[in-house]
């Protein structure tokens, strides 16, 4: 339940013991999924368990990707849980 009691809907998506893995850009075109459910109890085991399951182009992307967690920039060592999401996001480019 959240605070104001109503039920925690975000737990409907998600695998015990698994954090939900988002993937954009290259990131998702290395892996060739979009998202997937990967264990880890921080966001470097999370990232470590891609690595191993999508291969060497995806961990090459991944290397110069940031590591989002519940849609802020994420620590290695940040706690992860089955209700969290951990996003692959590529670097940003642009301008004026």
């Amino acid at each position: 339940m959240v605070p104001d009691g109503r039920p925690d809907r975000r737990r409907t998506w998600h695998s015990h013991g698994m954090a939900h893995l988002r993937l954009f850009g290259p990131a998702r075109d290395a892996a060739g999924v979009a998202a997937a459910e990967v264990p880890g109890t921080t966001v470097a085991e999370v990232a470590a368990q891609a690595r191993s399951r999508f291969g060497e182009e995806f961990a090459q992307v991944l290397a110069g990707s940031g590591l989002w967690l519940n849609g802020e920039p994420a620590t290695d060592d940040a706690p992860v849980s089955e209700v969290d999401e951990v996003a692959v996001v590529p670097p940003v480019s642009g301008g004026c």
